[in-house]
């Protein structure tokens, strides 16, 4: 009997632990639109036969029970886009999943990579103030550790403080702004005025001046990267979307001494010219060759230099191998004056020959990977439609051969008829005397009988 109870008891624990678990992560419907308001909210819009939504949703679980455990004030639920849609159509979703913060009447969309730390980081950078303040120097440093590239307001009030508070509610999603007293700065640091924004990375800072570098907003969304990134699929959407990085440099490298070499030689362009190619540039390196190939539609091999234009898709390349940064600084300059020769583009045509060239590649790798699956997949359909064309050119020969007969046997032209006509005419005026003569010689064969028979 005691081991009847302890079992039960467990059942009840185990059961309770897992609604508990499941708690961290709220169902939503309709009365969620009203409720919202009064709590910040992480909300994942998805559909229930979406298959990135059920690859997420234990992903989704974990950020649930990280944020409870730590005490955060976020709320973390999700509601089914399908069920309701009106919910979901006014909070802007438009494809699944969609991970939205909700604060107040602001919604900020997330779309960075889908793992537990990038949400949580995310949610709790949003999730806090616009402007953070850096009370001590302690605290400076400490920040300067954690973070690659650090947005500083120095001052006290002013139009630029407003215009700053604004950029941050804005761009938020994507990275920290903090302020700060003078005195907290290192002193290595000098700035030319006060007020001023400063932003602090690849070890330097960089202020920012209204008359040079135009209005603030497009300022901070170009100085948010580092001189030189990693480039992956998600960093170049991020650089497309800034609007003001029009021109990218990458190179792609394989584990050789020349693609190190190569590396350096970028980096130091980076930052020793950065006065000449920030504004247009911005550096980094991709591993592999893939995305570069579907761009041009060809082969490129590794390592090798590249200048991308991700307003329009356009691209340059090298005339001449570049291994000195004399090489490299003349090859950037001739595409900022307009002297390289450019490839590719977003044209109507362009997109044509891309779409038939990523259907090929998808169609070859398919067939490598697994040629009895690319057979079905290709050849069954393949064979369908060639019987479909075979039935529709045979009913066609048919109903003309048939049609042919029936003007043969019923088809006459007019003069063919009107001879026909005459003819009948003729024959029926003629027909007594064809009788009479028919019957005389029904006599003469009547009288020859009897004598053909004597002789037989």
């Amino acid at each position: 009997m005691a081991e009847v109870k302890a079992s039960l008891i467990c059942g009840v624990v185990v059961a309770f632990l897992s609604s508990a678990v499941l708690a961290v992560v709220e169902d939503l419907d309709d009365t969620f639109k009203q409720a919202r308001l009064d709590d910040v909210w992480l909300v994942d819009f998805y559909a229930p036969w979406c298959g990135y939504c059920k690859k997420l949703e234990p992903i989704w679980q974990d950020v649930g029970a990280e944020l409870k455990s730590s005490g955060s004030p976020v709320r973390v639920g999700k509601m089914d886009a399908t069920a309701y849609s009106g919910i979901a159509s006014e909070f802007g979703v438009r494809g699944y999943p969609t991970i939205k913060l909700l604060k107040g009447d602001l919604a900020y969309n997330y779309k960075g990579p889908r793992t537990k730390d990038d949400i949580i980081e995310f949610a709790n950078r949003v999730a806090g103030p616009a402007v953070r303040a850096l009370p001590s120097k302690q605290m400076f440093e400490h920040m300067m550790k954690r973070h690659d590239v650090l947005f500083v307001y120095v001052g006290g009030e002013s139009p630029l403080k407003e215009k700053y508070i604004d950029v941050a509610s804005e761009l938020i999603v994507y990275t920290y702004f903090f302020s700060a007293s003078e005195d907290v700065l290192p002193e290595t640091v000098t700035l030319p005025e006060l007020p001023s924004v400063v932003v602090f990375k690849d070890g330097a800072y960089f202020t920012y001046d209204e008359y040079e570098d135009g209005t603030l907003s497009s300022w901070v969304n170009k100085e948010r990267f580092q001189g030189y990134l990693e480039i992956d699929g998600f960093t170049l959407y991020e650089l497309g979307e800034t609007g003001s990085v029009g021109l990218q440099l990458m190179w792609y490298f394989t584990l050789l001494s020349f693609a190190f070499r190569l590396k350096t030689l970028i980096q130091r362009v980076a930052k020793e010219y950065r006065e000449h190619f920030n504004r247009d540039f911005q550096f980094g390196h991709m591993d592999g060759n893939d995305y570069i190939n579907s761009l041009i539609m060809g082969e490129v091999t590794v390592p090798s230099v590249i200048i991308l234009n991700t307003s329009n898709e356009q691209y340059f390349l090298p005339s001449e191998p570049t291994e000195t940064m004399e090489q490299l600084v003349q090859f950037i300059n001739s595409v900022l004056n307009g002297s390289a020769q450019a490839y590719g583009g977003d044209g109507i045509i362009q997109r044509v020959k891309r779409v038939a060239f990523d259907a090929r590649s998808t169609i070859m790798s398919v067939f490598r990977s697994s040629p009895i699956l690319g057979c079905f997949l290709f050849g069954l359909p393949l064979g369908v439609i060639s019987l479909m064309c075979y039935g529709i050119c045979t009913a066609e020969s048919d109903d003309s051969a048939d049609d042919i007969d029936l003007l043969k046997r019923e088809g006459l032209t007019d003069e063919e008829e009107e001879e026909e006509d005459e003819r009948r005419r003729a024959h029926e005026l003629e027909g007594p005397e064809d009788g009479e003569n028919e019957e005389e010689d029904e006599e003469d064969l009547e009288e020859k009988a009897p004598e053909e028979k004597k002789m037989d």
